[in-house]
């Protein structure tokens, strides 16, 4: 009878262990996110992703009921901040949140200390922006027909503005450069808003920049629209729907369009990581969210690419691109 009832004792002992446990797992589950989330913003305060940043946090915040702080940290066209991030603790609460450049950065950047397939985990696209050639008050050319003649009477002098290797401004000056066959010298800075604060100042000849930092200076009059990068005009921008694309002005097939995406470190819980990716897809049916973008001119990824796993296809086949084209041009993406 004593051997009965110390048996029936250990057997509800380890029961009520079980039991525990599984409670304790599910609390952990459901208590993510605990404190606040850190965004990895790899450019400096300022810039075009540093924009869509803050829109992100605040609606990411309404979400998950915890703060989402923004971190800049410039330098590297992006990759210092990202290696970070790929070396942060893989817990959920160190995110990246990073354009283009991901997909670049392995074929721009020689050593690179990190693997874009491998040391993130994908969480899925957010939106995606055209970018607009657009030149300083000062510039005599009216139009892109004036702009090139202008630009062949002036070779070799011609300094086109980029906020620094890897930057978006880089890469469509890199295939502009490519296309034209022109000898553009190139200015690099550390960041898009330096490199816009140049050429309000007559200090640069032309930037190719994304329309979040660039349709406001545009709507004001203070810069010169040329072009746009898109495959069709930009009929959802008032200031910029008549701006034609270079596609249709004889650059056929250039077509460059700058995308966001979200990152954690491999290896991140998955509970975290379906927590984080639910609140990603919420954020695209967040009216100020949604208004923000259309302001800037983005249009927000809803198709297959805003989840991880088509996300991370969707790099790896624009590494494969983008290496082609910078091996193509050459001593300018150096």
């Amino acid at each position: 009878m004593a051997n009965k009832k110390r048996f029936g004792r250990r057997r509800l002992t380890i029961i009520l262990s079980v039991t525990l446990g599984l409670l304790a797992a599910q609390s952990a589950r459901a208590e993510f996110p605990e404190h606040p989330i850190t965004l990895v913003v790899p450019f400096p305060a300022g810039g075009p992703t540093d924009l869509l940043a803050r829109d992100l946090a605040e609606a990411l915040r309404k979400t998950l009921g915890v703060a989402v702080q923004r971190e800049n940290i410039g330098g590297g066209g992006g990759t210092v901040g990202a290696a970070k991030v790929a070396r942060a603790t893989a817990d959920g609460y160190t995110l990246l949140l990073h354009h283009i450049g991901m997909a670049t950065a392995p074929s721009l950047v020689p050593g690179l200390s990190y693997k874009p397939l491998e040391d993130f985990d994908y969480l899925g696209l957010i939106n995606e922006l055209p970018m607009v050639l657009v030149g300083r008050p000062g510039l005599p050319a009216k139009n892109y027909a004036e702009l090139s003649q202008w630009m062949v009477s002036n070779r070799g002098k011609i300094n086109l503005a980029n906020a620094g290797q890897g930057s978006a401004s880089h890469l469509c000056g890199m295939l502009f450069r490519s296309v034209t066959h022109l000898d553009l010298r190139t200015v690099r800075y550390r960041g898009a808003s330096p490199a816009m604060a140049d050429l309000l100042a007559d200090q640069v000849d032309l930037l190719c920049d994304q329309t979040s930092d660039t349709a406001a200076q545009i709507a004001r009059g203070r810069i010169k629209a040329y072009a746009v990068t898109s495959t069709q005009r930009l009929t959802t921008l008032p200031n910029l729907a008549a701006v034609p694309t270079l596609d249709e002005l004889g650059l056929k097939g250039f077509s460059v369009s700058v995308w966001h995406g979200l990152y954690a470190p491999h290896g991140t819980p998955k509970p975290a990581l379906d927590k984080l990716a639910a609140a990603l897809q919420q954020l695209r049916a967040d009216p100020a969210f949604r208004a923000a973008q259309a302001a800037q001119g983005a249009t927000l990824i809803e198709d297959g690419r805003s989840q991880g796993a088509e996300h991370k296809k969707f790099v790896k086949a624009e590494i494969a691109k983008w290496g082609a084209v910078i091996r193509a041009a050459g001593s300018y993406a150096d």
